[in-house]
């Protein structure tokens, strides 16, 4: 019998009515002749309360000890969709994470994983058992729990999958698949049936909430098929695989932007070699993830650097930047928290040029104005004002005629073929 892993998230789970439709669900999957692991997060909502409860009482509490809060959350929804399901006749066994085992490193609140020993599940699936995991949480070799940072779960269910070959990844959620954009903002934005791991990669990175961006690396690496999945609604979702060399790729799969960006801009920085890791190693030092990079050399003896952060990391990256930069020598720094990324993927850029630079006019012939820019292979990423990305995105959108099916070429689209052509 083939193994499937499904992994039902926080509003897949959000109420007793959900976890009992989610039961239903699971069972129906194993009436079909299929071993099914099922991946819980917890109760959505629910981690916030637990760290809330915690930053009451201490207002950095001790990782150890928040890792052990937290990782109830997950077993509390494992223990009540086992219950469930047992109410249906179903047989079913849940496990915590240091059950499974699934071992991590001992980073607490952002432990990686390092191995997955199936036998247990697989001994219970061999005797007719639905076996539910506890997502989001392992075990270091000392014997602490540990949990994998938000969207964890996600990992959880990729790195079971992986362990135990299944055939497939199926992650439930509350939208039906991955969209070309995000449908709150383009209404027409059309549900894609299918997309490479690269892209999803990217998209994951570039600001798409689907799926948490470590999954999709691990799912790629290990070859596992991921299939993203409404709880709500019947249907074939996405499925994200390695690209099939056999078929055309659409030009532009897809929009993803990122409204939590900020960027710090020195001026005047001595041109010398080191610098710029003298200025992002004190940044890196400080555990901030620095995102897009631009260094020009302004004059015949100093250099200009920009780069970008996460915003809930700006108040922190504009110090320890500020202290770094003036003891090189830097005349001037300064920051903007109101900005955001918006940017173009897909695979089928490989083959066709000028995709950036009709990019470029569509948002110029809308008054927006292009702060930075970063590409690579299969992306084009952009950084513009805040209070222009949904026009950015809307008008993107129809340019590269995303909310239409994949036409060849894009020939119905004079201004697309150009961009193809030139």
């Amino acid at each position: 019998m083939a193994i499937i892993v499904q992994k039902f998230g926080g509003t897949s789970v959000g109420s007793l009515e959900c976890i009992e439709a989610v039961a239903r669900k699971v069972m129906a999957a194993h009436q079909k002749e299929q071993h099914v692991v099922v991946v819980v997060s917890a109760i959505g909502g629910e981690t916030d309360r637990l760290i809330t409860l915690a930053k009451s009482l201490h207002p950095e509490p001790p990782s150890r000890e928040l890792d052990m809060l937290l990782a109830t959350g997950e077993q509390s929804s494992m223990a009540l969709l086992c219950i469930a399901l047992l109410k249906l006749g179903c047989l079913a066994r849940s496990y915590a994470g240091w059950q499974v085992p699934i071992q991590t490193d001992s980073i607490h609140g952002k432990a990686r994983i390092v191995n997955v020993i199936p036998e247990n599940i697989l001994q219970d699936l061999a005797q007719g058992y639905v076996v539910v995991v506890a997502g989001f949480q392992g075990v270091d070799r000392q014997g602490q729990i540990t949990t994998l940072g938000r969207g964890g779960s996600d990992t959880t269910a990729v790195a079971l999958a992986a362990a135990l070959k299944a055939i497939e990844c199926q992650i439930y959620t509350d939208v039906e698949g991955v969209y070309t954009t995000d449908p709150r903002i383009v209404a027409h934005a059309r549900l894609m049936p299918r997309v490479t791991f690269e892209e999803m990669l990217e998209l994951a990175s570039l600001g798409a909430k689907v799926l948490q961006i470590r999954a999709v690396e691990l799912a790629g690496r290990h070859n596992v098929p991921l299939r993203v999945l409404s709880a709500f609604k019947d249907g074939s979702g996405t499925l994200i695989t390695y690209e099939d060399k056999t078929m055309e790729q659409p030009v532009v799969s897809g929009i993803a932007f990122n409204r939590d960006e900020a960027k710090i801009v020195i001026l005047g920085v001595p041109d010398m070699p080191g610098i710029a890791a003298i200025i992002l190693g004190a940044v890196a030092k400080a555990h901030i993830e620095v995102d897009m990079i631009v260094q020009n050399i302004a004059r015949v003896t100093n250099t200009d650097l920009t780069f970008t952060v996460h915003r809930c990391d700006f108040s922190e990256a504009l110090r320890v930047a500020t202290e770094a930069a003036m003891g090189v020598g830097a005349k001037e720094i300064w920051g903007d928290d109101r900005i955001a990324k918006l940017s173009l993927v897909g695979v089928g850029m490989r083959s066709h040029a000028g995709i950036a630079s009709h990019m470029f006019r569509v948002l110029g012939d809308e008054g927006i104005n292009i702060q930075l820019i970063a590409t690579s292979e299969i992306k084009v990423s952009v950084v513009i004002d805040e209070k222009h990305l949904e026009a950015g995105v809307r008008v993107l959108h129809h340019a590269f005629q995303l909310g239409v099916e994949p036409q060849r070429e894009g020939k119905d689209d004079p201004l697309l073929k150009e961009a193809i052509t030139c």
